[in-house]
This record gives structure tokens, sequence and C-alpha cells, in this order.
């Protein structure tokens, strides 16, 4: 019973991380007509939160030695939930910026921490990160697919469609509020607790200082730069091959959901059979094969397979590297927090970076082109990564 509401409570967590984001995606004209809001005001209601991600991740560190896990990502939880639901009052641009700023630091915090979270109560971690990156992926499919149905079941009211993901919040914060803390912490209450101010003593910092830190902060940043650059630019690269809004539409939906049961299925695959490399590599391969299919024109419904399972499998591996070279839950943390922090801010660039060069360029082409540097470039760094499973507990330098 334990086991299952552990698993319950990380998946409606995980589940809330990104449908505040996703969810204003579709209706992204509808706001900036009613608000008045430029395109580029408009676009900040996406990308500041990924800033968000980025800047304040390192704060998860101090907060979870001051509060514990479990309490602060229950705060964050009721940050979140309390910043989506406020948008069905907010009439003005600055008000719904300020929404998308809140939930992004509350998302900030609990990314990290549920990484620790992971390594604190589970026995074999890095299967169960397969639960925690498809429940971000799963949020994400719900948020972009269902809000345009909602607003028109909602009356066609905007408001209450992006407002209503607040919902998930709730659910969630029946796990992790208060009274849920000693059926998480189980019989050893105590004990967790003891061990929870020993380790707020000791303040484990961010490793600025170690090389591998900066080798899976690179590679994270790289793997989310080419998600949210084909998040974003996926479907006008379809567009310009002579296909309608319509389909590309449906091709980025089928994007997502192949994400799905990859991003479920890879960790286990991965703690079974192990040879982490291979496992990085090939999603590498297979999003390069997607590129290059997109680049020479073929069928776009089967480059976004390729795509799409690159995608979903390189997600939860760089969630389940600072996991697997951690010794305890403090290291995981903050080394999930530095990962997550440099690499969300880098990955924020991506969507600029395509839009820059289709601007210099003229056509998407010399844009897929350099997709496929990255991707290279990501490749050697998997490289550089390999297999190793562990760095030794204390090798985290406290700077």
């Amino acid at each position: 019973m334990r086991f299952i509401f552990l698993i319950t409570a990380l998946f409606l967590a995980s589940l809330n991380l990104r449908p505040v984001i996703t969810s204003v995606s579709p209706m992204l004209g509808t706001i900036q007509e009613a608000l008045g809001m430029s395109g580029s005001l408009a676009s900040l209601l996406t990308s500041l939160p990924v800033l968000c991600m980025g800047f304040f991740a390192p704060a998860a560190v101090k907060l979870s030695n001051r509060w514990s896990i479990e309490r602060t990502i229950a705060y964050c939880l009721l940050l979140i939930g309390a910043a989506t639901a406020a948008r069905y009052y907010f009439n003005s641009a600055w008000l719904m910026l300020l929404t998308a700023f809140l939930a992004g630091v509350g998302i900030a915090v609990i990314g990290p921490l549920l990484s620790g979270f992971i390594k604190k109560n589970f026995a074999n971690p890095s299967a169960i990160v397969g639960i925690y990156s498809m429940a971000l992926v799963v949020g994400a499919a719900l948020g972009s697919g269902f809000s345009v149905p909602l607003q028109n079941v909602l009356h066609g009211s905007w408001q209450a469609s992006i407002a209503s993901w607040s919902i998930l919040a709730v659910i969630a914060l029946f796990f992790w509020w208060k009274p849920a803390a000693p059926k998480m912490l189980g019989s050893n209450a105590s004990a967790a607790v003891s061990s929870m101010h020993a380790s707020a003593s000791r303040s484990p910092k961010l490793p600025l200082n170690n090389k591998r830190a900066w080798l899976l902060t690179s590679f994270f940043g790289m793997m989310a730069f080419m998600f949210y650059s084909l998040t974003a630019w996926l479907p006008p690269m379809i567009e310009e091959q002579g296909y309608d809004k319509h389909t590309a539409g449906m091709i980025l939906t089928l994007f997502t959901l192949i994400q799905i049961p990859v991003s479920l299925m890879l960790p286990i695959l991965v703690s079974r059979f192990q040879r982490r490399a291979v496992w990085l590599i090939g999603c590498s391969v297979m999003e390069l094969a997607g590129l290059l299919l997109l680049l020479l024109h073929f069928s776009p419904w089967l480059t976004c397979i390729f795509l799409g399972i690159g995608a979903g499998g390189l997600f939860p591996m760089a969630l389940m590297l600072p996991i697997d070279e951690s010794s305890n839950m403090e290291e995981a943390n903050a080394l999930s927090a530095m990962t997550q922090s440099g690499g969300y801010i880098f990955a924020s660039l991506g969507p600029l970076y395509v839009g820059f060069v289709h601007d210099y360029a003229g056509s998407f082409p010399s844009t897929i082109l350099s997709l496929m540097v990255i991707v290279a470039i990501m490749i050697g760094i998997q490289l550089k990564i390999g297999n190793r499973k562990a760095i030794p507990s204390g090798s985290l330098p406290d700077h």
C-alpha cells in the first residue's frame, strides 16, 4: 500500500508540471486578442515558465533542507494551483504573466525534488523515473489537446479553460499535504525526520566544480533545446513542405503521443539491460534520422515517429542520470537542480534560435541542418558520459 501511495503521489505531482504551460499554446491567439498583447509579450506566457525552470531550480536544494522534500513539493503544488486558478479572474496581460511566473517558480522547485524523492523512497529508482517522465508527457498532452475542447464545453470561456487545470493540483494535494506525511514517511517516520534534519545540516550545494556534473548539465540542455525547438517549430516546418495546418497539428499530436509509452518503458529497459550509453546514443540516432527524413521531405508521419521515439527516450534518460550518479537523496537533489537549472536556461533559447536561423535563411533546411549538428554534439557528450553508474559518495564538491 505504501508503494502504491508513493507511486500515485509521484505521478500526480509530475502531472502538474506541464499543463499550465501547454494549455496556453493552442489559445495563444485568442488570449493575445482578448488582452491586447503583442506577439512577443504573448510568447512569454509559454517561455517565461521555462526560464523560471532554469533560474529557480537551485532554490530546490535550500527549500528542501529547510522544509523537507514532501512539504516543499506540497507548497509548490499549492502555488501552481493558485496561479492557475487565478487565471479565471485576471483580465490583464501583466497579471497573466504574473501567473506564468509564479507557476514557473513552483515547477522549477518541484522538478529536482522529485528526483530526490525517487532516490529516497525506491530501491530501483531508474525504473521509477519512467513514471515521472511519462506523467510529464501525459500532462503536456492533456494541456495542449483538451484546452480548446474545454473552452467549447465551458461556454467559450478561455479563462475557465486554462484555469480548470488547477484541479490537478487540488487532487495532488490530497497526497502531498500534511495529513499525508506520516503515510509517505512510513513506519520509520521519526528516523526519516531525523535523517532530514541531518541532511539539512550538511546542506549540499550545487556541484559547480565537478566536471562530470557539467557534462550531465550540457546533455540535459541539448536534449531540452531539441525538444522545445521541435515542439514549437515542427508544425511550421511541415507546413512549409506543403501540408495544411490541420495535418501539421495532427503530426505534432502524434509526436507527443509517441513519447508517452517510450518515456515509460525506456528507463525500465535501461534498468534491465544496462549499457546506458547504447540507449542514450540510440535515442539520439533516432532523433538524427528523423531530422534527416524531415530535411529530405519524407512523409512527415514517418518523420515524427523517429523524432518522437528519440525525444521520448532522451528525456527520461536525462532525468535518470543525476539519480544514477548520486549516492543519496541530498546529492540527487543538488545534481538534479544543477542539470535542470543550466539545462532549461539553455533550452529556452531553442525556439528563439530556430526562429532566428529561419528568418536569416528564409526557409527551414538550414535550420534543420543546424539542429542535426546539435544532435551530433550531443552524441559526443553521451560518449563521454558512458555507462558509469554512480559517483562515489562525497565526490560532489559543495561549491
